[in-house]
């Protein structure tokens, strides 16, 4: 059996390309039998943008309470918030003391931002080190990881290598798992869905403000009767990732006879996520106006990641000189 870790940065409600490039597959990879899940929020790390407390706290709600509906088992799955399993903080300070400098100034955390040094605080900086300690914490065998976040884990191999090499064997090196078949999901003006963009779908919001996102999805001009290119309309891309193939087949037809405008499309693109995802948004609806089931669930597997937290840490001072 395999010891899988997956974070997820408490940033704000995941958005329709959150939800099908990384969520869904990531719950059907810890609810399989062969596998042991460690899935956290990592809101210590969401500090490093965020400063206003309650934001911070509702980022968390909304994210644990989207994941429990897309139907991750909490009860074969341990899943917790980072922030309650403080352990991970005094090993982020060892593995600190251990990593250089000068290999931290090359972390794309920092280095995509390092023209701009004063909008730069420590934490994004070290953050790389908080995620390493995320990781080491855990004794986790596969981490799932985007392209984009290789050299993190790359840097998590690196820390703990090195801290192996001077005291002897004492963390496992994890090795990373990358979905080379995951999805880019375009937002509403055709680039990749980003909230940093404001182009995402988010699929938890009521009717009335989801229809607004879905409208904001960009199209050319073409009027209503004439026959309309499917094959590089973003709407269309967007439709048929949700539809049946049936419903697909029909929408082309549709858009090649024309009589068929792009406002029709967007109100079958809203009545589809309605239909798609209805349950899906009660079960989200019903966990956030029950936040004490949330902190219940959420403190019941931070209680289990603590039991093996307090392990590998026990390992980890002894070699120091602590224990």
């Amino acid at each position: 059996m395999s010891r899988i870790l997956t974070g997820i940065q408490s940033t704000g409600t995941p958005h329709l390309g959150n939800l099908l490039g990384a969520i869904i597959p990531a719950i059907k990879m810890a609810n399989d039998s062969k596998n042991e899940s460690y899935l956290f929020i990592a809101d210590m790390h969401s500090v490093t943008q965020i400063k206003d407390a309650e934001q911070l706290r509702l980022n968390t709600y909304s994210t644990a309470a989207c994941w429990l509906a897309f139907g991750l088992n909490y009860d074969k799955t341990i899943f917790y918030r980072q922030s309650d399993v403080p352990q991970v903080t005094e090993l982020a300070w060892y593995l600190n003391c251990y990593f250089p400098y000068q290999r931290l100034t090359l972390a794309h955390s920092f280095k995509d931002k390092s023209n701009s040094l004063e909008d730069i605080n420590a934490g994004l900086f070290t953050y790389p080190m908080l995620m390493a300690a995320d990781i080491l914490l855990y004794d986790a065998d596969i981490v799932p990881v985007g392209k984009d976040q290789l050299q993190h884990l790359e840097i998590t191999r690196s820390v703990g290598n090195k801290f192996n090499h001077q005291n002897g064997e004492t963390f496992i090196i994890p090795e990373s798992k990358v979905d080379e078949e995951s999805m880019l999901i375009t937002g509403t003006d055709g680039e990749k869905m980003s909230k940093s963009k404001n182009n995402v779908i988010d699929i938890f919001l009521d009717e009335k403000p989801l229809k607004k996102q879905i409208s904001a999805i960009k199209t050319d001009s073409l009027p209503l009767e004439a026959s309309k290119d499917w094959k590089n309309c973003n709407l269309f891309k967007l439709y048929k990732l949700l539809s049946t193939e049936k419903q697909a087949e029909t929408m082309k037809t549709n858009y090649i006879k024309g009589g068929y405008g792009y406002g029709h499309v967007k109100t079958d693109l809203l009545n589809l996520i309605l239909t798609k995802y209805k349950s899906e948004r009660e079960k989200y609806n019903f966990y956030m106006c029950n936040l004490d089931k949330l902190d219940s669930i959420l403190k019941a597997g931070a209680v289990q990641a603590s039991k093996t937290a307090d392990e590998v840490l026990n390992r980890v001072r002894i070699k120091v000189g602590f224990n």
